[in-house]
């Protein structure tokens, strides 16, 4: 390693010592790629390494972490989306070197557009009249991505002036926005206050996501909930310090991502865990304390803790039809498409918005009024009037360890799957996961 002119000798110990050590091993497990990393602990680097690994759509079917002390230590078990072992060397060269720089802050700020959070009352139509206002105003919708649970919705909103093609500049403008949409946000019996603000939080988009519902108060339960919530059991072992918890839910994809998100911003250190999938089931172990080395110390924490972790889980459940949109980009789509959606009843659970070049590559989950299954006659007639060959429709996206679709290439709707994290986009060509879509 070649070290920078300013570092004196122990600065570069200091450096090399926290620097983690990565291997990758595809000889020591018959069906999976091991991935080891040991490194010198700190608050969130577990979170750092699992959000590498997700971010490539990679399937983690077992992982062992262990703690103690100064020092860490993960093992994941990782798929490729076939379930196959990882064999790209480019691949594996860019995982080792993206591990072995989890503890520097990566920025997640996207040049030359302006980040919108918004928060509050979901109802149907309500991205529909969001996507309106923006229209409006000038704002050009560039990214955005959009979870709802339990009567509330997030997003994060990548806008740029239509004038200038470039970020927000004007104050007042920006004052226009947040409160036009803070209106519509709030809803009409709305308790809590609908929020909106232009972000300066260089935060990974869907850490960010999980972090404005937490605080948002997702996770309060609604009178007459009777959802199949996940599994969530919390104990503490005494003789060791720890508190244990206990996940058993369906396995999905980043659903370790998703947990491990949730217990760092809820400011817990997960010392040891293991985690195991079996056919689409995930079992989870985590031993953590607070950060100040305390185990969880009342059962209102102890259900504060369980109400959190289903939140975390349920929040990125897919609910819907899939419909991807693939089709030339223009002032107003957006606002076009989700008007559709609403004009026939259709309510839109989650949205993946990105524009590439001059195409418009959206992914969006849609039910009924009542949140139940789409009547396909209607999915049939919107897909007439927006275009059959640009809206089509998927199946839900099967658990992430069983085969893809791959029978087929892939085509721009798979390639916008594939491209869900802001480090993907930046590196796909590179690690050649993807086919270009031009």
């Amino acid at each position: 390693m070649e070290w920078p002119a300013v570092l004196d000798e122990y600065q570069k110990l200091i450096f090399k010592m926290n620097t983690p050590q990565v291997m990758i091993d595809n000889a020591g497990c018959a069906n999976s790629t091991r991935v080891m990393i040991d490194s010198a602990r700190k608050h969130g680097i577990l979170l750092e390494a699992v959000q590498v690994l997700t971010d490539l759509n990679l399937s983690i079917e077992k992982a062992y972490i262990s703690s103690d002390g100064r020092w860490f230590m993960d093992v994941f078990h990782v798929t490729d989306l076939d379930g196959n072992k990882l064999t790209d060397e480019s691949v594996i060269n860019y995982i080792e070197k993206s591990l072995a720089t989890i503890q520097f802050t990566r920025s997640e700020r996207i040049e030359g557009l302006t980040a919108l959070e918004l928060t509050g009352t979901d109802r149907i139509g309500l991205l529909s009249e969001v996507f309106a206002v923006l229209a409006e105003l000038k704002c050009n919708v560039v990214e955005a991505k959009v979870w709802t649970h339990n009567g509330r919705i997030a997003s994060l909103i990548y806008v740029k002036d239509c004038d200038s093609g470039s970020t927000i500049e004007d104050s007042q403008k920006i004052q226009q926005i947040e409160g036009r949409l803070r209106n519509l946000l709030k809803g009409d019996n709305d308790i809590r206050s609908a929020k909106t603000s232009v972000s300066t939080v260089d935060t990974h988009k869907e850490r960010r996501l999980h972090q404005m519902m937490y605080a948002d108060r997702d996770y309060e339960r609604k009178f007459g909930y009777c959802g199949n919530s996940p599994s969530v059991s919390v104990q503490n072992c005494l003789d060791r310090g720890y508190s244990v918890i206990n996940i058993q839910c369906k396995d999905r994809m980043k659903l370790l991502f998703d947990v491990v998100c949730t217990l760092t911003d809820m400011q817990y250190i997960v010392f040891h865990a293991t985690i195991n999938t079996s056919a689409d089931i995930a079992s989870m172990e985590f031993f953590i304390r607070h950060v100040d080395g305390t185990p969880i110390s009342s059962e209102a924490e102890k259900q504060r803790v369980i109400l959190c972790l289903q939140a975390g889980i349920e929040r990125r459940t897919y609910e819907g039809v899939r419909l991807e949109l693939c089709t030339t980009d223009k002032r107003g789509l957006l606002a076009d498409v989700t008007r559709t959606f609403r004009e026939n009843g259709l309510n839109v659970t989650q949205a993946e918005i990105s524009t590439t070049r001059d195409t418009a590559l959206n992914v969006f989950y849609v039910t009924d009024a009542s949140g139940n299954p789409a009547d396909p006659n209607i999915i049939e007639s919107v897909r007439q009037k927006i275009g059959t060959s640009s809206l089509i429709v998927k199946e839900l996206p099967m658990i992430y360890h069983q085969k893809a679709e791959m029978d087929e290439p892939l085509g721009v709707g798979s390639t916008m799957l594939l491209s869900l994290g802001s480090l993907l986009r930046r590196n796909l060509s590179y690690l050649g996961l993807i086919k270009s879509c031009y």
